[in-house]
């Protein structure tokens, strides 16, 4: 529940009019099911890495063993700063959702509120974040599961009047409307949707017999992603043509799915998805407070953070982890309400790209693990979870991953002039990812560890 929670959000929700506005429903399907392809290997690689070795805060570990231990400072410090931000951008959208009730409620009011709320379903234990994100994930499920019946009867003519068939799969320059450019062009917001599926490798080392359970999870995010994904576009696709222009919209009163449940007659429907989308915004702000103290307590373990921060209270909660992140979310939060923004901008687009970073990361990782794991002498059949497809599928996610990274604002070359705004706003947090590494790279004196040499400890991590 954990992985599929994080892997539904507000990019299903909103995001996916916009791309298929710009896409049309066959662009933006194609490019939901290539991301999917990818995010399954990059699933794969991270299953196997967290059933053998199931840490709490895994990636920098992983980088650090397997490749370098400056690359696992880097991965690790823009993870947390990535999900520390996703924190303030998410109190930020609590205000937002709850003004659709109650619209002239004070800024400042909700977010502290919903901070609080988060910060002792983490505090208090493991298992309250856990049961807070079992019962987030199970409400967005039902949503998308209802909507999926809800657009089938419509498509066959049961609800909200005559069948409509896949008449607007046909309109205008459907279904690829923007063309191959066009396609390649929602590559990335695609990307942004699947973030968090990553969660469930984070989560392994406080899970219940992670040997057994992770695989478990790793072998159904697939088909998870395709149905709820895959077959949510589709159906918005077939029943609101792209060229409706409320799907370019980013707010609850035009999102998609109230768009489709308004048109199956369903008057309720803004109020209802707002409260959903609600819940996605929790969902993450639960995830961020989550994933950020797991990999300071990482990090601190592995001598890349301050050793304080592998403190435990009685509960074996990463209290003073969770203190910084929320203090530090909380800042990030004002400085979107202070001034005119500026430093908030800036700091979120510094971490835009960073999920793709992490997602090389893993890949990368796995890739020299199992070289390593084969080259010590170790047979396959001694892993917990065998990713299938190897070394293909960590390649190819690999490859992908940086076409997308590299590719995300082309737009800004075209033309006469370059946009450099724009190119800055969307490359920032590359520069920043590569000071981090090779600068503690320069000051610690770290080499590619050899394969012979990467540490594979069987006892430690057998369960």
């Amino acid at each position: 529940m954990i992985s599929l929670g994080g892997a539904i959000g507000t990019g299903l929700f909103l995001g996916s009019g916009p791309a298929i506005h710009t896409a049309g429903p066959g662009g933006a399907l194609v490019a939901y099911i290539v991301i999917g392809i990818m995010v399954y290997f990059i699933m794969t690689s991270l299953g196997e890495l967290a059933s053998f070795m199931p840490v709490s805060g895994a990636f920098s570990t992983y980088a650090s063993r397997f490749i370098d231990p400056a690359l696992g400072f880097a991965l690790g410090w823009n993870y947390w700063l990535t999900w520390a931000m996703t924190l303030a951008a998410e109190l930020s959208a609590s205000t937002m959702v709850m003004k659709f009730w109650f619209p002239h409620s004070s800024t400042l009011l909700w977010s502290p509120l919903f901070l609080i709320l988060l910060f002792l379903l983490n505090y208090l234990s493991v298992k309250g974040y856990g049961e807070g994100e079992y019962w987030f994930s199970l409400i967005k499920v039902a949503t998308i599961i209802i909507f999926i019946i809800v657009g089938i009867l419509m498509i066959i003519g049961i609800m909200g009047g005559k069948p409509i068939g896949f008449t607007n799969f046909t309109v205008g320059h459907a279904p690829f409307a923007g063309g191959i450019m066009g396609t390649l062009g929602i590559f990335i917001a695609a990307g942004f949707s699947f973030q968090g599926t990553e969660i469930v490798g984070v989560a392994a080392g406080e899970s219940e017999n992670p040997a057994k359970n992770v695989p478990r999870s790793v072998r159904s995010i697939f088909w998870r992603i395709l149905l709820f994904y895959c077959l949510a576009i589709f159906i918005i696709g077939l029943i609101v043509p792209y060229t409706n222009g409320s799907l370019e919209g980013e707010t609850v009163m035009v999102s998609p799915f109230t768009l489709v449940f308004k048109k199956a007659g369903l008057a309720f429907a803004a109020s209802v998805m707002n409260a959903i989308i609600l819940t996605a915004v929790l969902s993450a702000g639960n995830s961020s407070l989550y994933v950020t103290s797991r990999m300071l307590y990482a990090m601190a373990k592995d001598g890349l953070a301050p050793r304080f921060f592998t403190k435990l209270n009685k509960r074996g909660i990463p209290v003073w982890a969770l203190v910084v992140t929320a203090l530090v979310g909380i800042l990030a939060f004002l400085s979107s309400i202070f001034g005119d923004g500026i430093v908030y901008v800036w700091l979120m687009n510094s971490v835009g790209v960073t999920g793709f970073i992490f997602w090389l990361g893993i890949a990368a990782s796995h890739y020299r693990f199992r070289k390593a794991f084969i080259a010590q002498g170790y047979s396959l059949n001694d892993l917990p979870y065998r990713a299938k497809l190897f070394p293909f599928g960590p390649i190819f996610a690999f490859i992908l991953c940086l076409v997308v990274l590299l590719a995300q604002d082309y737009q800004a070359f075209l033309g006469n002039h370059i946009n450099w705004g724009s190119v800055i706003a969307a490359y920032l947090g590359i520069p920043l990812f590569l000071v981090l590494w090779f600068g503690y790279k320069f000051i610690k004196k770290t080499k590619v560890i050899p394969l012979e040499e990467c540490k594979i400890d069987f006892d430690e991590h057998r369960v």
